[in-house]
């Protein structure tokens, strides 16, 4: 495969991703993608500030969630972010209860596991913690996480 075709199937896929979130944009689906994106990021207990803005720029630019404002992205990011900092066990609870709003919407619930391993994966490493969290993430919606390879 030439790099010129890598080049286009990765685009490809970045708006296919895109075009699957479209039909999603609401607050719900905004609340479920920021708190996996929340549990993933907080996989191994912490999130530095360099993780935090790491996090942030890659929500920002990634065009699946380019269709929501981008103080709405953070915002929600933050919230649940902030919740695992002050409570682990309470934050869990409402981040997996954000994920649990999708779970009757399987094509959703499907494009969220993609973003969040996309998320997870954004420091080009994808390790044991976040697949971990990214396994129960796909449990919590009702799929089955070998579709990820998980």
């Amino acid at each position: 495969m030439s790099f010129d075709n890598f080049l286009s199937q990765l685009k490809s896929k970045a708006n296919e991703l895109k075009t699957e979130a479209l039909k999603f944009k609401n607050k719900d689906f905004l609340n479920a993608a920021m708190a996996g994106s929340a549990l993933v990021a907080m996989a191994d207990g912490s999130i530095s500030s360099d993780e935090k803005q790491k996090m942030v720029k890659f929500i920002e630019s990634h065009d699946a969630l380019s269709i929501f404002t981008t103080s709405d992205v953070i915002k929600a990011f933050q919230d649940f972010v902030g919740q695992l900092e002050f409570d682990k066990d309470i934050g869990e609870a409402k981040a997996y209860e954000a994920l649990g709003k999708m779970k009757s919407n399987a094509q959703a619930s499907r494009l969220l596991v993609r973003m969040i391993i996309a998320i997870a994966s954004s420091d080009g490493v994808f390790d044991f913690d976040e697949k971990k969290v990214a396994t129960r993430i796909a449990k919590e919606l009702g799929i089955d996480p070998a579709e990820f390879e998980l």
